[in-house]
């Protein structure tokens, strides 16, 4: 039973993604975290942040604990809201489309909601190393490690991930005012993609891109070479493997609220940026998806 809920999960997230109208979890918890980041308790900003990670895991895991448990279809809701496969492939279609098009001023507006740069004085390549990077870091921060913790612990703790995503997302140290509240969370992201960044570099984006044609063993020699090329333990992976295997340079002069950050360099640069590189980038998040998914209905298969 869990098998085809999974799969009807699965097939209902690539045809429709993530509607914007939909009442998708994550946002209740974003709504969750900014409502507990505004108590105040007597606490150093690190111990009020190991607090709010403490009861959005708890409520997280009992709310879609409970809300599964009403009916059938509430689980396979949430099953469905767990995976991003369509949403992330759109994202960057959308943009592809539009480079292509030769709209780049609208490309530069497209790529504003998936990245946190500033994009308002990107070029061209830079609209492309933006894109082919968010797409690839989130191959596992949006697929893989979600299927990985389905695995490991269900929808209860697939969904914890997703929480911990959030909060990582919305108060990670990354800039002064957070450096302390979001340091707990930060690292507990840290700790919770290192396995399934590892899987999605070394074997999931390896195998996707034998299917697109392209060079599995220089994706693996990015990713032995280049995956700790960034400042997050885990999110250089993704990004060198598909760097590889398009035979192309990520990483360079960002720029983020205004300043110039010099990022460590990922891949070789072996040809020019081309917009065709986000195409190859979203078929080989397609393709992982869906090996992601078969194995995880390939174990499931033989242990239940």
């Amino acid at each position: 039973m869990l098998i085809i809920k999974l799969i009807i999960a699965y097939l209902l997230d690539c045809i429709f993604g993530d509607p914007q109208n939909f009442p998708h979890p994550v946002r209740f918890i974003g709504r969750l975290i900014n409502a507990l980041e505004k108590i105040k308790i007597p606490f150093n900003a690190k111990i009020r942040g190991f607090f709010i990670l403490l009861l959005v895991c708890a409520i997280t895991y009992w709310v879609t604990l409970a809300i599964a448990s009403i009916h059938v279809i509430f689980e396979i809701i949430l099953l469905y809201t767990v995976f991003a496969t369509k949403s992330l492939a759109t994202e960057g279609s959308i943009i592809f489309n539009l480079l292509k098009k030769g709209e780049l001023e609208k490309a530069r507006n497209a790529l504003r909601f998936i990245v946190s740069r500033d994009t308002e004085t990107l070029n061209q390549n830079e609209v492309i190393r933006a894109t082919v990077e968010t797409i690839s870091e989130n191959i596992n921060d949006g697929i893989i490690a979600p299927l990985f913790f389905l695995l490991l612990g269900g929808l209860p703790l697939a969904m914890v991930f997703k929480a911990v995503s959030t909060l990582d997302s919305m108060i990670g140290y990354k800039n002064e005012k957070y450096h302390d509240l979001g340091y707990f969370s930060a690292k507990t992201d840290d700790i919770l993609n290192y396995i399934p960044a590892r899987l999605t570099g070394f074997v999931i984006i390896p195998l996707a891109v034998i299917v697109i044609g392209k060079n599995p063993l220089r994706s693996l020699q990015a990713v032995i070479k280049f995956r700790h090329n960034h400042e997050s333990p885990n999110s250089a992976h993704g990004e060198a493997a598909v760097a590889g295997a398009l035979g192309i340079r990520l990483g360079g002069l960002t720029i983020y609220d205004g300043k110039i950050e010099q990022k460590p360099y990922i891949g070789w640069n072996k040809k020019e940026l081309h917009f065709y590189d986000i195409q190859n980038t979203v078929h080989i998040s397609w393709i992982s998806s869906l090996i992601a998914f078969c194995i995880v209905i390939g174990i499931l298969m033989v242990v239940t």
